[in-house]
């Protein structure tokens, strides 16, 4: 086991329904196989199910603590998996949003994919930034003032964003070295 997260703490988000699990599982075993823990936060404490392919129903993943229980600075990076249904229900909870935007403030690791960037978009994060998402939200992010690119995995000013899953072992690697690579949060 890697102990290049030792230490250190990520928040990852989760909808209430519609949350891809692959985009959500691939990054916390990777975190947590590089020594950093993991808290799954939501809109409510509990258990959740996620979805495969976006229309098939997968496993179940436990919410340690909501969106506004908590602050930024109790993190060292966050995570917001994909699922078009998933990221539509994100982007419209008030709490994700502002948990959000303060990450954004304090410039701390944001890594996000497949259809996550609208997150980003709501926040006000995407402008002036170079992102990759789900192809079908390239105008949302320009629209946004960003400049969408079809990459694999995307790094501007610490926040990492790939196109699906297919982009997972690029995307947990960068999101790896982004926290790996940040100040650490304030005990």
């Amino acid at each position: 086991m890697s102990e290049q997260l030792e230490g250190r703490k990520v928040a990852v988000y989760v909808a209430l329904a519609g949350t891809e699990q692959v985009e959500l599982v691939e990054p916390r075993k990777a975190i947590e196989a590089a020594g950093g823990t993991v808290e799954v936060l939501g809109a409510k404490v509990g258990t959740v199910h996620m979805v495969n392919h976006d229309l098939e129903p997968g496993d179940s993943v436990v919410v340690d603590k909501t969106f506004g229980a908590v602050s930024a600075a109790e993190y060292d990076g966050l995570v917001i998996p994909g699922g078009s249904v998933g990221a539509d229900k994100l982007r419209a909870d008030r709490d994700a949003v502002a948990l959000l935007q303060e990450f954004g403030k304090l410039g701390k690791p944001i890594a996000v994919i497949c259809h996550g960037p609208w997150t980003l978009v709501e926040a006000g994060l995407a402008q002036g930034r170079t992102l990759t998402s789900f192809p079908s939200l390239q105008t949302d992010i320009r629209n946004a003032g960003g400049t969408w690119v079809d990459e694999e995995v995307v790094v501007d000013r610490g926040i990492v964003t790939s196109r699906n899953p297919d982009d997972l072992p690029a995307f947990c690697a960068k999101l790896i070295d982004e926290i790996a690579r940040s100040p650490r949060r304030e005990a």
